[in-house]
């Protein structure tokens, strides 16, 4: 029997895969009125060449479908993603969605013109508890900026930052959370990392902490769970994956409530898809699926949704919003004080 063995990866973060990139731009800003804009974008680049010449396997699983993400149809139809996957709030898609489409024109002259166009994939999150999203202050260039942020040398940073600043998380201050597991066996070592967008559930619901039951009136909530791993695996194994964060996603408490967007996104960084190739023929080695090694990836994928969803708590900070709102930091330890930023 072959012996596999899980551990943390180095930083505990998506961008322990090889190649993988994360990128932010935080929007802060207290206006008249009671107004406040708390909020911002995260870019995740799959790698570091060109996206679109060469895209990446992926599959995306909707848990509940209480949300507006962009650019799913087309991944469930051709398996594929060929742009950075960008998290934002609900009323901001749409210029995310155009910044970012603007930035790969700029990087592929050829994209509608000499070839296809192209499916940018954007997730989202409501963060108007906190956030005036109504004023919709997120532009294109924020999206330009947060893929020119992204980061791959180093762990990045968490909780309320990016797409996650205003978001929270069973009554507690939410946001951007990540980990990652590596799974080895005597020839070959795998990562799997997630990165999480939390905006979720009541505190009463969490089934990890003994928290203080006051309620705060917030819509239901939603999250995304992104899933990158450097495994070989093609498009169906990857939809069976992030069917997986859905066991991490109810292991905090989650029971994916009716108002509420349950969306993961995976993708893998091996077997890339060239799209300029007139090869009528495509041959890739992948994983199979009645394996040991096939389980340990599902299980690393339940505990590093569970961990990022709790590393979005850990690292936020107790923050202001609008209407003189305060969202507090979740207190994992005795005594904890936080300052408001």
């Amino acid at each position: 029997m072959v012996k596999l063995s899980i551990t943390t990866g180095e930083n505990n973060a998506l961008t322990d895969v090889f190649g993988v990139s994360v990128g932010h731009i935080t929007l802060y800003e207290n206006l008249p009125n009671d107004e406040t804009i708390c909020t911002g974008v995260t870019a995740i680049l799959p790698h570091q060449g060109n996206l679109f010449k060469e895209k990446v396997r992926a599959a995306a699983h909707v848990i509940n479908g209480f949300g507006k993400s962009c650019g799913l149809v087309q991944v469930e139809e051709l398996g594929l993603i060929e742009s950075p996957i960008m998290l934002t709030n609900t009323f901001s898609v749409g210029a995310v969605l155009d910044g970012t489409l603007k930035y790969m024109l700029e990087e592929n002259k050829e994209i509608g013109d000499t070839t296809s166009s192209i499916n940018v994939v954007v997730g989202e999150c409501n963060d108007s508890y906190l956030n005036s999203m109504r004023l919709q202050k997120v532009q294109p260039e924020h999206a330009i900026s947060a893929i020119k942020n992204a980061k791959n040398n180093d762990s990045f940073e968490q909780g309320a930052v990016g797409a996650g600043k205003g978001m929270v998380c069973f009554g507690y201050k939410g946001g951007i959370g990540s980990s990652s597991r590596v799974i080895t066996n005597k020839d070959n070592s795998y990562t799997i990392g997630c990165l999480v967008l939390s905006n979720f559930g009541k505190r009463a619901e969490a089934l990890f902490a003994e928290w203080n039951e006051k309620e705060i009136n917030t819509p239901d909530g939603s999250i995304m769970m992104i899933i990158a791993t450097d495994a070989p695996l093609y498009d169906r194994q990857l939809k069976r994956i992030a069917k997986r964060c859905a066991a991490g996603l109810g292991r905090t408490g989650s029971y994916m409530a009716n108002g509420s967007g349950d969306i993961a996104i995976a993708f893998s960084t091996a077997n890339t898809y060239q799209h300029h190739n007139d090869s009528e023929i495509e041959s890739l080695d992948f994983i199979r699926d009645d394996t040991p090694l096939m389980n340990q990836i599902f299980q690393a994928t339940a505990d590093t949704t569970e961990e990022a969803i709790l590393n979005s708590l850990k690292y936020a900070n107790t923050t202001k919003g609008r209407k003189g709102r305060i969202i507090e930091k979740a207190p994992f330890t005795k005594n904890n004080k936080t300052e408001v930023n």
